[in-house]
Order: structure tokens, then sequence, then C-alpha cells
């Protein structure tokens, strides 16, 4: 198993996938934990800033995941995984 690593993501949802449980899914499958720094969520709006913690791999997986989705994610300080 590989090192632990953080990375600080602001997600955008499409209007489709707000009442949708994608985050817990994907903390579930790919072993990572969130944390919510910051929510926005509105009936046609879905905006959250939070850090994902677990091994390089996993994390690079439920990003992966989570844009199959059509979420944006945006990494936040320069963070590494593309």
């Amino acid at each position: 198993m590989g090192e632990i690593k953080k990375l600080r993501v602001r997600l955008t949802f499409p209007q489709e996938l707000i009442k949708e449980p994608v985050l817990f899914r994907m903390a579930k499958k790919y072993d990572v934990m969130p944390n919510i720094r910051r929510a926005r969520i509105t009936d046609s709006f879905g905006e959250m800033i939070l850090e994902l913690e677990g091994v390089e791999e996993n994390l690079q997986q439920g990003i992966d995941s989570l844009r199959e989705q059509g979420v944006v994610v945006e990494l936040i300080q320069g963070d590494v995984i593309e």
C-alpha cells in the first residue's frame, strides 16, 4: 500500500447529479476519505470545496470516476494529480 496523500479540490456538480450520492459512492468504492470544507447547493447548482485523503492511486481513480459522471474536478493549491 502506498503513502497517504491529501488533496484539496473543488467539485462542481451538474444539475442532474445534485441529488445523487456521487461523493459517498466514490469514497466507499475507492477508499477515499472526503472532508467537506465548504458547500453551496441549490436546486440547479452544486459546488463543494473538500479535502480528499487516501492512497494516491485511489485518489486518482476516485477523481476519474467523478469526472466520468460529469462532475468538474479542479485541484486547489498546486496539487498534482491530473
